[in-house]
């Protein structure tokens, strides 16, 4: 196998932190693996790689792709591409690739159940009774029999449903490509249709989770319209990304009470103010876009990146090559897009 010279750009590591480690301890000889340092000039250290890897797609630059033309991969350690300036280096002729959806597929869901859940049993509400000493309250609803709508049955979505439905869930999913009578099968859907029955399965169900990628087309997809045609009594769940829900809508119709609440791990802006209006409801569960962040999930992305950098050393052609942005997603879901009447 060839030799080839692999430049990491991690976040900073922190003693005792796992965060980031696993790329270090993945990537054999024969290659070398070298640390990118911010503190030292730029130009050497890309002109000297073979394969960087860029972790989630936040490092890499314009500045760092007018140098790459020596680079034979630029690996993307991570899924979503929305923080990755992809145009502007496949315009240098950098081939690129992220890390395919289902190495976050089970995190991703199982963090959405968990809000989900919390929002079900009003947790907030469970924590002020704990300090207060008050028993027995608040009363709960279960997830049994309740509608979830799914809206992208990609990776994540398809783990969610899997979950939902041993909970005793009714599950109607949304994607642009067709769900086939075998998922239908596997996964218990009730029903499946694309993106023009989308308005449809957000009014009819108890709990919408979205799972898609963020582009232009998709931001704000859950808009003041979309919001407003949720049930008083649903819930809004959000593992994905901050920028497809319009947070000043969600924070208006959750407190005109024309949303029962709503539980994201990702939030727009991100990192959110402590002080926004958002974080002061009590039908809210937010936590730190955690949910994709699992031994797991760096353990797998790890050892995807290495074998990559395996392929490209024995001349064959990486995995995941993303040809353009819409390659991470089936294809764009329009939030101003009036779909016809069902």
């Amino acid at each position: 196998m060839k030799k080839l010279n692999v430049l990491y750009l991690a976040p900073t590591l922190v003693p005792g932190n796992r965060w980031g480690r696993d790329v270090i301890e993945v990537i054999k000889p024969p290659h070398e693996l070298r640390l990118y340092s911010r503190d030292q000039p730029l130009r050497p250290q890309i002109e000297w790689a073979d394969v960087g890897i860029d972790f989630g797609g936040v490092m890499g630059t314009r500045e760092m792709a007018d140098v790459a033309g020596g680079i034979k991969l630029w690996q993307v350690l991570g899924n979503g591409i929305d923080q990755f300036d992809l145009e502007y280096w496949r315009s240098k002729n950098v081939p690129v690739a992220n890390c395919p959806g289902h190495m976050t597929g089970v995190p991703l869901a199982e963090c959405a159940l968990m809000l989900m859940l919390m929002l079900s049993r009003q947790w907030h509400e469970i924590q002020r009774n704990v300090q207060s000493r008050v028993l027995n309250l608040p009363l709960g609803n279960e997830l049994a029999e309740k509608v979830l709508g799914i809206i992208g049955f990609g990776a994540a979505g398809r783990e969610l449903a899997r979950r939902a439905v041993a909970f005793g869930m009714r599950i109607h999913a949304i994607d642009i490509r067709e769900i086939s009578a075998d998922e239908r099968r596997e996964y218990g859907i009730e029903f499946a249709a694309g993106p023009e029955k989308m308005d449809q399965v957000v009014a009819a169900a108890d709990y919408v989770s979205v799972h898609l990628h963020l582009t232009e087309e998709t931001r704000h997809i859950f808009d003041e319209r979309r919001i407003r045609l949720m049930k008083p009594a649903a819930y809004l769940i959000n593992v994905s990304r901050g920028g497809l829900v319009d947070t000043d809508a969600l924070s208006c119709c959750l407190r005109d009470g024309q949303l029962a609440g709503a539980g994201l791990d990702v939030t727009d802006p991100e990192p959110i103010n402590p002080d926004h209006p958002l974080l002061q409801l009590p039908n809210v569960v937010v936590t730190n876009h955690i949910a994709g962040n699992t031994y797991g999930t760096w353990r797998r992305r790890a050892a995807f990146a290495a074998e990559n950098v395996d392929r490209v050393a024995e001349g064959l052609e990486p995995l995941a090559l993303i040809n353009q942005r819409s390659d991470v997603m089936s294809r764009p879901l329009s939030a101003s897009a009036k779909p016809p009447n069902p």
